[in-house]
């Protein structure tokens, strides 16, 4: 199996959401993302799939390291090696994949938020970095599409926290910042005991509220002539943004339900926003 063709079977079988808007690129890009998604696969999969926090720790000590030979020209990993014909073309630096490796670490280092700030950087981190080398690959000619990318970025991460409320408290991790916890009145035994109320669906309302905000102010950051480059985004935007919509139209029982969509959901997503290169409505 070549570098490539391992990338393309760990977002193949992966079912994200981000491999649907991958499908129509041209094949230089998709290889590209397609080795950018799998190496943040594997550095989170390090992450999720360690039931030792030291051990995950020595696993991404040695990405860091992985990172370091990538750049010098000497990648090990079937994720580095396809990665590496695209860092010049597509400025993907060391210090954003770094970033992305600390943003993991942090899972490791704390499992709450005590207000929305701290959450910002992880969800940064973890997602807006990501957003942004994707903008690059796309072939973002202007500042404000990599503004746009960070915000999106950062919407697609506050939808997957609303999205994985139950499974990462089940976890011991608990996302959504204390402060709103507390402004809302929900305990957060409540939330790792999955035990919904009205208080947390108020809540909950409210972290969407949030979300789609941020959907919005990325759509605004981005101009029209840069839309066709950035339709892989656009499409992923259109798939979270059903995705909320359905978490909602469900009554937020997220703390005991998964919501999903069909894989062919999300293709038909993805291919009509492709072909309306606009930005969903939100």
């Amino acid at each position: 199996m070549s570098p490539d063709e391992y990338c393309q079977h760990k977002a193949a079988s992966s079912g994200s959401s981000f491999y649907y808007s991958f499908l129509f690129l041209p094949p230089q890009q998709r290889r590209a993302i397609t080795a950018l998604y799998a190496f943040c696969r594997e550095a989170d999969d390090t992450v999720d799939e360690a039931s030792d926090a030291q051990v995950a720790r020595a696993r991404l000590d040695w990405w860091r390291n992985e990172i370091d030979r990538l750049f010098a020209g000497e990648p090990q990993h079937p994720v580095t090696r396809a990665l590496a014909p695209h860092l010049q073309p597509c400025n993907i630096t060391r210090a954003r994949l770094i970033e992305i490796i600390d943003g993991m670490q942090m899972d490791l280092e704390q499992d709450r938020y005590l207000d929305f700030e701290g959450l910002r950087l992880y969800c940064h981190r973890v997602a807006g970095v990501v957003g942004t080398l994707a903008a690059g690959i796309f072939g973002a000619r202007r500042p404000s599409t990599f503004e746009y990318a960070e915000r999106l970025g950062l919407a697609f991460q506050l939808t997957n926290i609303i999205r994985d409320v139950g499974e990462d408290a089940r976890k011991g991790r608990v996302y959504l910042p204390i402060e709103d916890l507390q402004r809302y009145d929900v305990p957060v035994h409540e939330v790792l005991a999955a035990r919904p109320s009205e208080r947390f669906v108020s809540l909950m309302r409210f972290q969407a509220q949030r979300a789609r905000e941020h959907y919005r102010q990325a759509f605004a950051l981005l101009e029209p002539d840069e839309r066709r480059a950035q339709r892989p985004g656009l499409a992923m935007a259109a798939i979270y943004a059903r995705l909320l919509d359905e978490v909602e139209r469900d009554g937020f029982r997220v703390l005991t339900h998964r919501t999903s969509l069909t894989p062919l959901r999300k293709f038909w997503l993805a291919w009509r926003t492709w072909v309306r290169g606009k930005p969903p409505v939100v």
